[in-house]
């Protein structure tokens, strides 16, 4: 049986953002220095041979650390291939969380499909240390990963990466 939310605090819960972002190999444009009157080219594949998908979780908690952890997927393109997270990777996160911080954990996610998917309704009931608060339809900015997205993704920005060096197999 979970605890309630108060319960959990007093118990040194983790308050854990989560949230997913995706990339492309196709790189996003970007500004770039260049010698004056010269355009930089950047030369890349004309197709996008695969696709990052990465789903993160900022756990805060008074006197301790802020962390990020994290949970990569490399999607190749292969026929039948899932272009997204499943429920499996989004609960891997949270396990590998738990495992990290030993301690109770209160998730705060948006209400994308598969967060609140029956099947994740059934993994998180089997979870008795873990309390999970839905966001409002549309709140970005009440998220802090979403300001770790925005800044990856202008990071990445002119980045000319060819393929997928080695795709993950299953």
């Amino acid at each position: 049986m979970a605890c309630d939310k108060r319960t959990q605090a007093a118990l040194g819960a983790f308050v854990c953002f989560e949230d997913e972002a995706g990339q492309h190999l196709t790189p996003p444009r970007g500004r770039t220095w260049g010698r004056r009157g010269q355009t930089p080219i950047v030369k890349v594949a004309g197709r996008s041979s695969g696709r990052a998908s990465i789903a993160g979780l900022i756990a805060v908690r008074p006197g301790a650390r802020t962390r990020l952890l994290y949970r990569l997927r490399i999607h190749c393109g292969r026929k039948n291939e899932r272009r997204s997270l499943s429920e499996r990777d989004y609960i891997g996160v949270v396990d590998a969380a738990h495992q990290q911080l030993r301690a109770p954990i209160i998730l705060i996610w948006d209400r994308l499909n598969t967060h609140v998917s029956a099947t994740m309704k059934q993994m998180i009931a089997q979870r008795a240390r873990l309390t999970v608060v839905l966001l409002p339809a549309y709140a970005p900015d009440l998220n802090p990963v979403e300001d770790v997205w925005s800044h990856v993704k202008r990071s990445l920005a002119n980045l000319a990466a060819h393929t997928v060096s080695t795709c993950w197999r299953r």
